[in-house]
């Protein structure tokens, strides 16, 4: 399915449409009341770390899940990723794979399941903050920095999964960007004993695009993110494209991008998470940026760690 985010969503100042839609927002706030009401919560017997977001995509979840992973293993940790399976969502699967083992499943608890029963000390979820049916000895919620809460409000009204008071089951926030005192107070208010800690990006291979032209496009939840990244780090952005996220790219789409970059004089680059959503045929004229997550204070994060393994 074709999904382009509104733009209201990440509108701070006053649109009718929140208002139109809240009826539907009041469902879906009524909806997780009585999920993690009546839901039976499931405990295993090794720790398992969640990494999930309030905030509807684009929060940086699977780059935390692969440091973390790479965290536990300099530790001498053998951990495991646990995901629901989603067919569509495969692009972000692979990326995990590429890092470490991976157990899907269609309910989150069996993965869980499979991953003990292959004799690993610890899961890393990736997702899942809003499935009451599994007990997290570590519970992270992710957000960004530019977006934050949108306008704030709960989907369809806004890109809310669930209200901001959802925050008090969680231990830890980390925002990816600069340090912002009036986003931590928010945060506080709902839960005065989190702790937060940010994250900064650092593209890795950069000298396969230095000095050149760039059409950049992304099919991800927040492409505007790729975009400033790229322009941070003084590549020469021509143009921009944007695709609906985890979008699967036809054959007339590289084609036309193709054409494009032809006419512009530009080489084509996009995420690695679009990259691996490309057949190998269409890779050819196409550059990907490899992105690594920094941890601010992450001693300070290790050491939280340590306390649970």
């Amino acid at each position: 399915m074709k999904f382009y985010k509104p733009r209201f969503w990440d509108r701070r100042e006053f649109s009718v449409w929140p208002y139109v839609f809240y009826p539907f927002s009041v469902i879906v706030n009524l909806i997780n009341l009585l999920k993690f009401k009546y839901s039976k919560t499931e405990k295993f017997n090794i720790p398992i770390i969640l990494i999930g977001n309030i905030y509807l995509g684009g929060t940086g979840k699977t780059p935390l899940c692969i440091e973390i992973f790479q965290i536990l293993k300099s530790l001498n940790v053998n951990a495991a990723f646990a995901k629901k399976y989603y067919e569509k969502f495969y692009d972000e699967n692979r990326l995990l794979e590429n890092t470490g083992r991976v157990f899907y499943n269609k309910k989150r608890s069996e993965a869980i399941k499979l991953l003990i029963d292959s004799s690993f000390e610890v899961a890393i979820l990736d997702d899942g903050f809003q499935d009451p049916s599994i007990k997290s000895d570590v519970s992270i919620v992710c957000f960004n920095e530019k977006q934050w809460i949108g306008n704030g409000f709960v989907l369809p009204s806004g890109p809310l999964r669930e209200k901001l008071a959802a925050l008090k089951r969680c231990n830890y926030v980390f925002i990816n960007g600069d340090q912002n005192l009036k986003s931590e107070k928010i945060l506080k208010k709902f839960s005065p004993e989190v702790k937060i800690f940010y994250t900064q990006y650092k593209l890795i291979n950069l000298n396969d695009i230095k000095n050149k032209k760039v059409l950049a496009f992304a099919g991800i939840g927040n492409p505007e993110n790729f975009f400033d990244l790229l322009k941070k780090n003084n590549i020469e952005i021509i143009e921009t494209l944007k695709f609906p996220d985890h979008y699967s790219f036809k054959k007339i789409d590289i084609t036309n991008l193709n054409k494009r970059a032809g006419e512009l004089d530009a080489c084509l680059v996009t995420t690695e998470k679009d990259y691996f959503r490309l057949n190998n045929e269409d890779k050819k004229n196409i550059k990907y940026l490899k992105l690594e997550l920094l941890i601010d204070k992450k001693e300070e994060f290790i050491n939280e760690l340590k306390k649970i393994i």
